[in-house]
């Protein structure tokens, strides 16, 4: 069986549109996957980008019109300028953490939780009564909020410095563990689909 390491931000619009369909391929071809939330403002500058605020006008604009295409595409609701944008991410990648470990609920809706409270819903997913709501949403337990805070600090620092030394630059960013093949961005997720076909 193929197992996925994913790599996101829970601010990435990216990764907001890529819906469930990670989810929907990995069932379909029997695949497991870990779910590796990282801080994509440190992630960004180590790998030879830059952060979204820094990048130049022309850049800012493209990304613009291509998030309003995509979202378009995928008939998902969005909103371009959100409230809580950029917003700490590190409380919500906690939560995701310690719920992967913890079981019990639904990981890939929680991480999609996340994203869609920022893209589609304007909540701030840094405050603790979002992050209690959207685990509970998910099946977990929302004191997981405060049980997990100590082994989410600890997974977030590995989770970056493991990106990096695996090649991940952006988000969302798969890895097939067995063949080392990557994968960078929601559309990339077909030639995911067919790589584990082919396995």
């Amino acid at each position: 069986m193929a197992h996925i390491d994913y790599y996101f931000g829970t601010i990435s619009p990216w990764s907001y549109l890529a819906g469930d369909r990670l989810e929907r391929i990995a069932r379909e071809h029997r695949a497991s996957i870990t779910y590796r939330p990282v801080d994509l403002m440190q992630l960004f500058p180590r790998t030879g980008g830059q952060k979204p605020a820094e990048r130049h006008e022309s850049r800012k604009e493209y990304r613009l019109q291509e998030l309003t295409r995509w979202a378009a595409s995928l008939k998902l609701p969005f909103n371009l300028h959100p409230a809580h944008f950029p917003v700490n991410m590190a409380p919500s990648s906690y939560a995701i953490i310690a719920a992967q470990e913890a079981g019990g609920g639904n990981v890939g809706a929680l991480v999609q939780g996340f994203l869609r409270a920022v893209w589609a819903e304007d909540r701030d997913i840094s405050d603790d009564t979002v992050i209690r709501d959207v685990l509970g949403r998910a099946g977990f337990d929302p004191a997981l909020a405060d049980k997990g805070l100590f082994v989410g600090a600890e997974q977030y620092g590995r989770n970056l410095e493991e990106a990096v030394a695996a090649g991940v630059f952006g988000s969302p960013f798969y890895i097939v563990r067995e063949t080392g093949q990557k994968f960078w961005g929601q559309d990339r997720l077909e030639f995911l689909k067919g790589h584990l076909a082919s396995l």
